[in-house]
C-alpha cells in the first residue's frame, strides 16, 4: 500500500509497504525499512492514538542513522488501515485487546520474517499503552522498550470513577460508536498551531497537518464511545498494587513536564514500581516528544542511545 511523500516529508529510502491481516479480520498497513550496512537489528515504531506511518518518517531516518533497520503499522481504525465504522473519522476500538492482536500479526507476518534482529520496541501514548499490556503479559518479541508519553493515567479527574461509569453505562446502552461527550468530527492536528496540547514545534507542527491536507483519509476525529470504555479499562489495570512489579522487560519511560494529554505524574509512579526500568522527564517538552523542537528531541535521543544497545552510548 502506497505511503503518501510531501515536499518537507519525503518517504524515507529503501521501504517495503503493504498490508496483512489478523486472525480477526483487520488489514495493517505496514512498512518496513531495510538496515543499513552497519545494522544493528530492527526497533518497531508503534503510534499513538490517530497518528500514522508518515508522521514518524523523521523518526524512521533518526533510527536508520543510528544503523537500525524499522519496521511499522498502523493500528486498526487509523492510518490506512481497516477502519470498521461507517464515519472512518470515528476513532474506534472494541477492546484494547485488540491492539495486541495487531502487534502479534505485525510481529509474525512482517517482523519475525523480514527484519534483523534483535527487536526493540519504540512506542508513544497510546502504543505505550499496548507495550505495557503486552510486556505484563509475558511476550518477550523485544528485548527493550522505549515508550514515550505512555498512557497509563489522564490528567485530572478524567479517569475518575463517576467518568468510567458514564462510558461503560452509554456503551451498555448500544452508543459506542458514537462520539464520547464534547467530541467531534474535526481531524486530529488540524487545528490552529497556538495553544495546540502536542508540540511547541511550529514547523513539525505544520509538516504533520500538511500530511493530513494531502491525504485526509490519513486522518482521525475524537474517539469513540467503546475506544475510551477500553482504554479508560486498560489504564484502571495500571492501578493494581502489583502490576508495574510484575513486568519483567527492560522498559525505558520517557515523560514531557508540559504534557497536558496524558498524567505525567502517572508515568513517574509507574516507572518507580519497575523491576527493570527507568525514566527521564523532559523539561519544557509538551506530549509529543519526538515531533517537538530539536532540544528536546535531542534530550530523548540521548536518553535512547544510552539504553538500547548498539547505539553510541549504550554501556
Amino acid at each position: 500500500m502506497t505511503l503518501i511523500s510531501i515536499p518537507s516529508n519525503p518517504v524515507p529510502e529503501d521501504v517495503v509497504s503493504g498490508t496483512i491481516k489478523t486472525p480477526d479480520g483487520a488489514e495493517l498497513r505496514f512498512a518496513r525499512w531495510a538496515p543499513p550496512a552497519n545494522r544493528k537489528g530492527t526497533v518497531c515504531v508503534f503510534t499513538g492514538r490517530s497518528e500514522q506511518i508518515e508522521k514518524y518518517f523523521e523518526t524512521v531516518r533518526d533510527l536508520r542513522d543510528r544503523g537500525f533497520a524499522v519496521a511499522m503499522i498502523d493500528w486498526r481504525g487509523q492510518g490506512h488501515s481497516s477502519r470498521r465504522l461507517r464515519d472512518p473519522r470515528k476513532g474506534y476500538v472494541r477492546d484494547f485487546a485488540d491492539f495486541e492482536i495487531d502487534v502479534e500479526t505485525f510481529v509474525q507476518q512482517v517482523v519475525l520474517p523480514d527484519c534483523p534482529p534483535p527487536f526493540f520496541a519504540l512506542a508513544h501514548s497510546m502504543g505505550g499503552t499496548v507495550m505495557l499490556r503486552i510486556a505484563h503479559a509475558g511476550k518477550r518479541w523485544f528485548d527493550r522498550m522505549v515508550l514515550s508519553a505512555p498512557m497509563i493515567d489522564l490528567p485530572g479527574r478524567t479517569t475518575s470513577l463517576p467518568a468510567r461509569a458514564l462510558l461503560k453505562t452509554m456503551r451498555l446502552m448500544g452508543m459506542g460508536g458514537r462520539y464520547v461527550p464534547g467530541g467531534s468530527d474535526r481531524i486530529t492536528g488540524l487545528d490552529p498551531f497556538i495553544n495546540n496540547p502536542l508540540t511547541s514545534d511550529p514547523v513539525r507542527y505544520a509538516r504533520n497537518a500538511a500530511i493530513l491536507e494531502e491525504d485526509s483519509t490519513l486522518g482521525l476525529a475524537s474517539p469513540t464511545v467503546a475506544w475510551a470504555d477500553s482504554a479508560f479499562r486498560a489504564m484502571h489495570t495500571f492501578k493494581g498494587m502489583n502490576y508495574p512489579s510484575e513486568i519483567r522487560q527492560p522498559i525505558l519511560m520517557l515523560a514531557a513536564s508540559s504534557d497536558t494529554v496524558v498524567s505525567t505524574a502517572a508515568i513517574e509512579e509507574f516507572a518507580y514500581h519497575l523491576r527493570a526500568g527507568s525514566h527521564l522527564v523532559i523539561a519544557g517538552s509538551k506530549h509529543e516528544i519526538l515531533q517537538e523542537q530539536d532540544r528536546y528531541r535531542s534530550q530523548f535521543w540521548a536518553a535512547f542511545d544510552a539504553f538500547v544497545p548498539g547505539t553510541p552510548l549504550f554501556k
